[in-house]
């Protein structure tokens, strides 16, 4: 294949494959330079640094992370992820099996910590409400939202099982943060037909950059409608970037099963000053790019 034609997806999954093989030949650091927009600092909202790991931890392939909120008086939070370039075999065999992507053990998401910081900054929103988080590789938001807005239930859910080991894992290295609020991981697929225990009960239902793969919209947008209190007012606060044609796909499919949304550019200053600054070249973000990266702010909901 002429690497000067891949699609961004198909170079996204040799990255992926690379991770795996270990590849050093120059052709390919140069596929990886040019389309990985993963950053280091991400948009740099919520202060980060590695720790030691914890005594449990497997020290070659996992990393603990300390997040500092911004906030006065909040906990640190404290997450266990898996370090770069440890995918392995059976990693790949899982997301086949379960037919999901393999992106939550990669890294944690810039997107991710957008949500998580939009969420932190209005606990009004979500104080005394029941929320979801799907799709939430290593549980940044959702623990966010659990430590400082006093919602009275937040679960956290991915499709990936050892991505929720890694979410049960972290709920509980950080129990005492949570106060009142009940706080729990769940393996959740958005093909799956039956949530009766879980149907019309979500007051909001939060995401980061969920819409990319576009074989999974229909099935996401029955998922956000089956899990939205139908008779109250309930809403779902999407984070993704353009991504091409995407998030448009996506967007259709939310019209077509009977949600509404708004769409909005300019959603923080703090998050847009940090995107503006990025946009004019960054050496923090140096492939940064406006449709690939930045994410744009989706609230859905059932009623106009």
């Amino acid at each position: 294949m002429d690497p000067t034609s891949s699609s961004s997806s198909a170079l996204r999954w040799k990255i992926l494959r690379q991770a795996l093989l270990r590849r050093s030949d120059s052709q390919s650091q140069a596929e990886t330079h040019r389309i990985s927009r993963k950053a280091t600092q991400g948009f740099n909202l919520i202060p980060c640094q590695v720790v030691d790991s914890s005594p449990q931890s497997d020290k070659s392939r996992e990393a603990c992370l300390c997040y500092t909120v911004p906030i006065t008086g909040s906990p640190k939070l404290y997450l266990t992820q898996r370090v770069d370039n440890c995918s392995d075999l059976n990693d790949f065999e899982i997301s086949n099996r379960y037919n999901i992507d393999n992106t939550g053990l990669v890294c944690q998401w810039p997107s991710e910590e957008v949500l998580a910081y939009f969420c932190m900054s209005q606990p009004d929103r979500f104080r005394g409400k029941r929320v979801i988080e799907l799709g939430s590789g290593y549980g940044l938001a959702g623990l966010v939202i659990a430590a400082v807005t006093e919602a009275s239930q937040v679960v956290i859910s991915d499709g990936n099982p050892q991505v929720v080991n890694y979410i049960k894992r972290n709920i509980e290295s950080n129990s005492m943060a949570f106060g009142g609020t009940s706080v729990k991981a769940m393996e959740l697929h958005w093909n799956q037909h039956e949530l009766s225990e879980l149907t019309n009960t979500f007051d909001i239902i939060v995401a980061s950059d969920c819409t990319f793969f576009k074989e999974f919209h229909k099935h996401l947008a029955r998922t956000i409608k089956m899990l939205l209190k139908a008779k109250e007012p309930s809403e779902a606060l999407f984070f993704s970037p353009k991504r091409g044609d995407s998030l448009d796909k996506f967007l259709k499919e939310i019209e077509d099963i009977g949600l509404h949304y708004n769409l909005t550019e300019n959603y923080d200053a703090q998050v847009w000053k940090r995107h503006e600054t990025l946009v004019k070249g960054d050496d923090a973000w140096p492939n940064y790019d406006k449709n690939h990266c930045y994410p744009l702010l989706i609230q859905i909901t059932n009623h106009i």
